[in-house]
């Protein structure tokens, strides 16, 4: 049998057409993949009416130029607290009858230092000034017997500093012993008699704070009657403008004065400078003066400074013990 000859019109298989057939099927297979998945995508949501939504509201600044001021709320200021404790506060209508000047012309001062107790080197900074000066000791302090002790060997007058209750009390610390307006009569004498057995050296009293406690005539009287049963004089610090501590003073008879000047109201040279000046201006006007202050760095500087040479200005540096009347 004679064998069959092979069709030549068959296409001739090559390695490029066959090439070509594969990359028309991954075409095709890739754009069915694309539709497939494109039919199946959800929209993206959009705002409605094509406007795009607003961030969230910040409050509006206005141009300063343009802002309308408002006035902050009235506040009643507290009165400006010194750093041994006292408000700066008005005197009390109340004078005193102006002392008679030295027949030579010159006003007397006397500086009484506060707070006196806690500290040996202040004491003996303050006496290194070399003026008659008068510690207010605060009985119950750490050092206060020694600084007590120290003011008598260098013939430095002291005084009781009387802790009493003041209308911050109590948010405003009080020491232990102070006097409060709630004690009696005899608690109250009882105090003041311990204060005085604890400094047997002090020749008058004057009062740490007080702003509430110097406005009872009650509790003063209780406490000025104590202090003239062993011939103490008493000074009013001045801590309110309704005090009745020298008022009270002149019924039950003992010799007082009050305080005119507050010299470290602030901490800065300048400022303890210029109220010293006041207290010399106010010695020269009525012939002398009590100026108040504290054992504060500021303030023994500023006195070293400046006592040593009022002399020269007219003016006699005393205790308060020559003062009072």
């Amino acid at each position: 049998m004679a064998k069959s000859s092979k069709n030549r019109f068959a296409p001739k298989k090559t390695g490029s057409g066959i090439a070509t057939l594969v990359i028309l099927v991954l075409v095709l297979s890739a754009a069915g993949g694309f539709w497939l998945f494109s039919s199946q995508r959800k929209p993206e949501s959009r705002p409605e009416s094509g406007v795009l939504a607003p961030p969230e509201a910040a409050a509006p600044v206005l141009p300063f130029s343009n802002a309308t001021a408002v006035p902050p709320p009235q506040v009643e200021k507290p009165p400006h607290k010194l750093p041994g404790g006292y408000p700066e506060t008005t005197l009390p209508h109340e004078e005193l009858q102006p002392r008679q000047q030295p027949a030579d012309g010159t006003a007397l001062l006397a500086i009484v230092i506060d707070d006196m107790g806690s500290s040996m080197s202040e004491a003996r900074s303050l006496a290194a000034i070399g003026v008659p000066l008068t510690f207010s000791v605060i009985p119950g302090l750490q050092r206060y017997r020694e600084v007590a002790s120290f003011a008598a060997s260098s013939g430095i007058e002291t005084m009781i500093h009387i802790p009493m209750q003041s209308k911050e009390w109590p948010g405003r610390r009080l020491e232990s012993n102070g006097l409060l307006v709630s004690m009696g009569d005899d608690e109250l004498r009882e105090r003041v008699s311990g204060y005085m057995r604890d400094l047997p050296g002090a020749v008058g009293a004057n009062n740490h704070t007080g702003s509430e406690f110097t406005e009872h005539a009650d509790k003063m009287r209780s406490v000025l009657e104590t202090l003239k049963e062993k011939g103490l004089f008493f000074v009013d610090s001045v801590t309110t403008p309704q005090t009745v501590g020298i008022r009270l003073a002149r019924e039950v008879g003992i010799k007082s004065g009050r305080r005119n000047v507050f010299l470290d109201n602030e901490q800065e040279r300048g400022y303890i400078l210029g109220q010293l000046n006041q207290a010399v201006r106010q010695s020269k006007k009525n012939g002398s003066a009590i100026a108040i202050c504290h054992p504060h760095k500021a303030t023994i500087s500023a006195l070293a400074s400046a006592l040593p040479g009022l002399a020269n200005q007219g003016v006699t540096l005393t205790t308060a013990s020559k003062l009072v009347r």
